[in-house]
């Protein structure tokens, strides 16, 4: 009995003290004080008191702090996906399982505070540090969440160690694979210790060090816990009040955290005094990586003047970027959505010097965010198509498949490697699976790409792959791969007619988000089957599915061109409309040796002279041909195979490079391309490869 009084009497006096001192010690002892003597449970709570401490309560997240957070709302179970209310409920859910209370060992007092104590102090600082190495030898030894949870629930460990604990978990996560990271979080929100960890960095978040109070922040992010609950609001809260004392790491990882964040009104607050400190400490840091955090912590949402001086400052260390900063350069400036050409041409520069030994990844993510911010560079992509080229053996068929993806996006046609991984799948086509072989057809018919002299080959292969597939491919995957074939002018016969069945065009064409693009497609689809096809083909199906005409195009640089060379508006006709929906840019009658313009007045008459040849003269938009080339892309190279069976020579024009001729340049082009045979047949040769 005296022990308990002399005790409470002591917590008194540490009480008092830290009153007057400010020291965190008051927190220990009033901790301490609460849950009971040398650890032992106290009184038993009320659930509702439960419940408070581990949600917020709206007004005291009524921040008047520097950046002052607004109201939380309240949750909202049908504005969140299941796994983020299923985690909700577990915390929310936290007093039924009524767990024991975690042991937490308290600082130490000050000197002037403590007790005269029997033995010796140095024995002690022992015992304490072997103690904590123990725990984190214990803690490097779990191989999985639960396992740290078990950890703390049997050790005894520091307050400080619980950033530590999140940390190792957010880690172990990260390695799992996906479906084995939802199992692993599902037993890890279900675990009697997860909620009375949560509150334990509760009760230290204000008290952590800053650093192990940043990742103990993007830890809890990563895991998936709920923003709306008391734990990240807490952390949230408690980043806005320490903001200026955070360092450059620190508020770099701060930056990764919040890239990840919904955009809620404490989030966005936070990020607002973020995007003040970063503007003001800009001048004082030098650092490439934590510019470019800095940059992914402003987003594409940040102030435009405030993008232009992370530009200039990172311009001026473009010098001193290793081959690592110029590749995460692109994809920085990808999430900043920020087109800085001269950063990424010394980037592509720094990227094509050294491509030999690029990952993979690092490879893809160059492509993909050249892609998003529309950077075009024929060099960069060149380079990576030809390296990937040369380590294809290296590479697995997914690894390929998003290669060409990405390098379809821009279009761009890395010859060397589709020609490659062709052979290969030639060779080997049971390594497609349903998802690949949908990318390879759509991949190799959009670019307009096939093996030389092996075209029919390698179609022939890949539908006989779609065979294998056709039962269980769901009905727009076989729309988009009929549609590959039949741009590559490949009729696929048993696709076609699961693709004409009743059932499958109607819910296709019921599809209220995506009719309208499903009926261009079996448009599309119908002219190929009509004209490609053969007498076999059920072309009766899509026959009802006729498009609008397209609207007139007009190009005066052609037509003042065309009036020079020709001397007469009367001898060519701009914007013909033919059958199946195809228009004509300019359309030239002539006489069977091409020597002789024929008026086109008389057209109606000449239509179906056999002695009159009719001259299709198209010019594409340069989105029509691959990026850095005259190689037309699928589409354009169909529509030149149709015209070509109806009857007309086609004559393409690249608008680009022609409005870059002097007049007499282009009048010398034109006739050259008119008044000979060559002029049409070259290009035929070009489209079909």
């Amino acid at each position: 009995m005296n022990k308990k009084l002399d005790y409470f009497i002591w917590t008194l006096r540490r009480m008092q003290a830290c009153l007057y001192s400010g020291s965190p010690v008051f927190r220990a002892a009033s901790r301490t004080f609460v849950s009971g003597i040398n650890g032992h449970k106290g009184p038993p709570r009320s659930i509702y008191l439960e419940q408070f401490q581990l949600f917020a309560n709206p007004s005291w997240q009524q921040s008047s702090l520097r950046y002052s957070s607004e109201d939380v709302q309240a949750i909202n179970r049908e504005s969140v996906n299941s796994n983020d209310e299923k985690t909700a409920n577990y915390l929310r859910e936290a007093h039924v399982q009524s767990p024991e209370p975690m042991t937490i060992i308290d600082a130490q007092p000050p000197d002037f505070l403590a007790e005269p104590q029997q033995g010796s102090s140095e024995t002690e600082g022992i015992e304490n540090e072997n103690t904590s190495q123990q725990f984190f030898t214990d803690l490097e030894m779990c191989s999985s969440p639960c396992d740290v949870l078990d950890l703390v629930s049997k050790s005894s460990f520091s307050q400080k160690y619980v950033s530590t604990c999140f940390r190792r978990m957010w880690m172990l996560v990260k390695g799992f694979s996906k479906k084995q990271r939802i199992y692993e979080k599902d037993l890890m929100f279900e675990h009697p210790n997860f909620s009375q960890l949560c509150q334990t960095l509760i009760q230290e978040a204000k008290f952590l060090q800053r650093e192990h109070l940043v990742y103990s922040f993007i830890a809890v992010v990563r895991l998936g816990i709920p923003e709306d609950t008391l734990l990240v609001q807490t952390l949230v809260r408690v980043c806005q009040e320490r903001l200026n004392e955070f360092n450059d790491k620190c508020l770099s990882v701060l930056a990764n955290t919040l890239k990840d964040m919904e955009k809620t009104k404490n989030v966005e607050a936070l990020r607002f005094g973020l995007q003040l400190l970063v503007e003001q400490q800009l001048s004082q840091t030098s650092d490439v990586f934590i510019l470019q955090s800095y940059m992914k912590c402003i987003g594409k949402d940040g102030p435009l003047m405030l993008k232009r001086k992370l530009e200039n400052k990172i311009y001026d260390q473009i010098d001193r970027f290793t081959v690592a900063n110029a590749q995460h350069m692109f994809t920085t400036l990808a999430e900043m959505n920020y087109h800085s050409l001269p950063i990424l041409s010394a980037c592509s520069k720094k990227v094509i010097e050294n491509i030999q030994g690029t990952p993979f990844n690092k490879m893809l993510q160059v492509l993909m965010s050249c892609s998003k911010l529309q950077y075009y560079d024929d060099a960069l992509c060149s380079a990576i198509g030809d390296y990937a080229a040369s380590v294809l053996y290296m590479l697995d068929v997914r690894q390929v498949v998003l290669l060409l993806l990405a390098f379809k996006a821009f279009p761009f046609r890395p010859v060397n490697l589709m020609d490659m991984f062709a052979e290969k799948l030639m060779s080997h086509p049971e390594s497609l699976s349903m998802t690949d072989i949908l990318f390879v057809l759509e991949s190799y018919c959009f670019l307009n790409h096939f093996p030389k002299d092996q075209k029919e080959k390698f179609l022939e292969i890949l539908n006989t792959v779609l065979n294998t597939y056709l039962s269980t491919l769901p009905n727009k995957k076989l729309l988009r791969a009929v549609l590959a074939f039949c741009i590559a002018g490949y009729v696929p016969q048993a696709a076609v007619d699961r693709l004409l069945q009743a059932e499958i065009l109607h819910d296709l064409i019921s599809d209220e988000r995506k009719a309208e693009v499903h009926k261009k497609k079996l448009h599309t689809i119908n002219v190929c089957l009509q004209l490609d096809g053969n007498a076999s083909t059920e072309q009766a199906a899509l026959s009802s599915l006729a498009l609008p005409p397209q609207p007139p195009v007009t190009i005066p640089v052609v037509q003042n061109v065309l009036d020079t060379l020709l001397g007469d508006p009367s001898l060519y006709q701009p914007n013909v409309v033919v059958s199946h929906g195809y228009s004509i840019d300019f359309q030239i009658l002539m006489d069977a040796d091409r020597k002789t313009v024929v008026p086109n007045t008389q057209k109606d008459h000449l239509t179906d002279d056999p002695n009159i040849k009719r001259i299709a003269l198209l010019c594409p938009h340069v989105n029509a041909f691959c990026m850095g080339s005259t190689h037309p892309l699928g589409f354009l190279a169909m529509k030149m195979r149709h015209l070509r069976l109806l009857g007309y020579q086609v004559i393409l024009v690249y608008y680009p490079a022609f409005q870059k001729m002097k007049p007499n340049e282009a009048v010398e082009f034109l006739k050259e391309k008119i008044f000979s045979e060559e002029g049409s047949s070259e290009l035929k040769i070009q489209s079909d490869c």
